[in-house]
């Protein structure tokens, strides 16, 4: 059986989509003749997690763990942020304090390419000792954060094992690169790091077919594409059965940049205008969400129809995707997230309910909901649109017609997914 060593920050993961990419890959390596071995921190800094997740893990996985030291507790004491506060993404563009920007550009211009790079060089000593008694075939790394890739290349220049670096998200082109309050040399050094890790790792995975392009035009590197996906098998006999409440139900990280202000009016008005539906209307927030969020859905009116349950483990996240009358998919109001695809999509898809979007109609985003035939893509403002859709929900429900929508959505599971992996193996 062959080899691959993953160096993963993530591990147990939270309970997001992208970041259990690697936990699923790792499922299904071991039947397809890979055996995988993780790198992980001991003592990572991660909003939740999720041990629900290591049910996944195959007996005898072998886990390697170091020490990390992150500088997130001076943060917090700079900004007055707690552990697990109510700020889901400091990076940006929404007002800040003081000690928040100062926070934010000590982040982008001391810790380059992020808070993780003082994890680089203890794990390249450690790995080089590992691998020179347990030899792989490969080596993964999967970012962000995008420290990790470093490891990476470490390694390669040290051993010359084949090396692939797997980006879940982009690097300098990522949305939140232009809120990092960089200073020009900062700026040249995220770009000279990523096109190092490009130009010498063995080959490159990007999640979109918009960053596969953007990678392509950067390096010679072979540059393939996986997106993430849904596991079958977290979808074993859930089906939709409408309850006594009309559901609108996201799931996942809810971050205040991706506000969906015009659809909380939507569903105001609405309520306003039929008792019934104010009767049922039900908003279900499942995950870590911004305080931002819930503020703007008491501010239109809508307090006494939210549920705010907070991080849940994956496995009540996949009921609460099926229970749904409506999935909200709203997207971050930047222009960079139109190559983005968020990993929540895919679960959404095997859930069979129908997916409202908000966000950029000529994403990567829409043209899943399209090709899956799951939904629709509304741009941020357009209040009638949305408006409409949710009526025909409304009214399929009225008439006892709100049964499973999808298309064909087998080449996003995660065993087929896995295929792809180890043909770039």
């Amino acid at each position: 059986m062959k080899r691959v060593l993953v160096i993963s920050y993530y591990w147990p993961p939270t309970g997001g989509s992208g970041v259990q990419r690697w936990v699923k890959f790792v499922k299904y390596l071991p039947q397809m003749g890979w055996e995988p071995v993780v790198y992980t921190p001991e003592n990572p800094e991660q909003l939740a997690v999720d041990e629900s997740l290591l049910k996944d893990i195959p007996e005898g996985i072998e886990v390697l763990k170091t020490r990390i030291f992150e500088p997130y507790e001076a943060y917090r004491t700079l900004t007055g942020k707690k552990k697990g506060g109510g700020e889901v993404n400091p990076l940006n563009a929404g007002r800040k304090s003081l000690m928040q920007r100062l926070a934010v550009a000590a982040r982008g211009n001391l810790f380059i390419p992020d808070p993780r790079i003082g994890w680089v060089r203890p794990s390249v000593r450690f790995l080089r000792k590992y691998l020179a008694e347990h030899p792989v075939d490969v080596i993964v790394t999967t970012g962000p954060p995008q420290s990790v890739h470093l490891i990476g290349r470490g390694l390669k220049r040290a051993t010359g094992v084949r090396w692939i670096a797997d980006f879940r998200d982009p690097w300098t082109d990522m949305f939140y690169f232009k809120h990092m309050g960089l200073s020009r040399w900062a700026e040249r050094r995220h770009h000279r790091l990523e096109q190092s890790v490009l130009d010498e790792a063995d080959a490159i995975i990007s999640v979109t077919p918009l960053v596969q392009k953007d990678f392509q035009a950067k390096t010679s590197t072979p540059v393939h594409m996986i997106t993430n996906g849904f596991d079958r098998d977290d979808f074993p006999s859930l089906s939709y059965s409408p309850g006594e409440k009309f559901s609108i139900v996201h799931t996942g990280l809810f971050a205040a940049d991706g506000n969906p202000l015009a659809l909380w009016k939507v569903l105001a008005d609405k309520c306003a205008a039929d008792g019934a539906f104010a009767d049922a209307l039900q908003i279900r927030l499942a995950g870590k969400t911004d305080a931002a969020i819930v503020e703007a859905i008491r501010a239109a009116g809508l307090g006494d129809k939210l549920v705010n349950l907070g991080y849940l483990p994956h496995s009540e996240i996949v009921k609460e995707q099926c229970r749904a009358s409506v999935l909200i998919l709203p997207l971050r109001q930047e222009p960079e997230y139109l190559k983005v695809l968020p990993g929540k999509i895919f679960e959404y898809l095997a859930s069979g309910r129908p997916v409202l979007g908000i966000g950029q109609e000529e994403g990567a985003a829409a043209a899943v909901l399209a090709d899956a035939s799951a939904g629709q893509m509304y741009d941020w403002d357009r209040e009638d649109a949305m408006a409409s859709f949710i009526d025909r929900q409304w009214q399929a429900r009225l008439s006892g017609q709100d049964g499973a929508v999808c298309g064909d959505i087998e080449k996003y599971s995660r065993k087929e997914l896995t295929r792809r992996l180890i043909e770039i193996l």
